[in-house]
């Protein structure tokens, strides 16, 4: 079993996101204030710590939330997971697993630019909400069969 590293949100698509001490997850919406929440499949994105630690070894001032992405995890192989797994989240939020990967606006984005790659095209996972609730730093997180 993993548990969440951090939760970030942001207000608008296309910035960075800023880590948040809790998130509240809307059934079939996504991430309540956060600019990717609504009615389609990449209500939620997942990033895996350790993935994000490989790339602190070239850029060691990444922030949480740099990658725009919404959960990061610790403990759980996101990479092993597939489209229509779901993860069980603290005690009452469960994603589905909907998308693995997605490229980089405006034809990379600025760690792409700066190491010349990115995780986020192959390691990023999107889900949407199944089941609501509030999520927070070190809450567990887990795969449902």
């Amino acid at each position: 079993m993993g548990h969440v590293e951090a939760v970030c949100t942001s207000h608008k698509k296309g910035i960075v996101k800023k880590a948040q001490p809790e998130i509240i997850c809307k059934q079939g919406w996504g991430i309540e204030g956060d600019a990717h929440a609504g009615d389609w499949h990449r209500q939620i994105s997942l990033l895996a710590g350790e993935s994000i630690d490989t790339v602190k070894e070239t850029l060691p001032t990444l922030k949480d939330g740099a990658f725009a992405e919404n959960i990061i995890t610790r403990g759980i192989e996101l990479t092993a997971l597939k489209i229509g797994d779901c993860l069980k989240v603290g005690s009452d939020v469960l994603l589905e697993i909907t998308q693995i990967g997605k490229e980089c606006h405006n034809s990379g984005c600025a760690i792409k630019k700066a190491t010349g790659d990115c995780i986020m095209p192959k390691e990023g996972l999107f889900s949407k909400v199944i089941e609501g609730g509030i999520i927070k730093t070190k809450d567990s997180i887990c795969l449902i069969k």
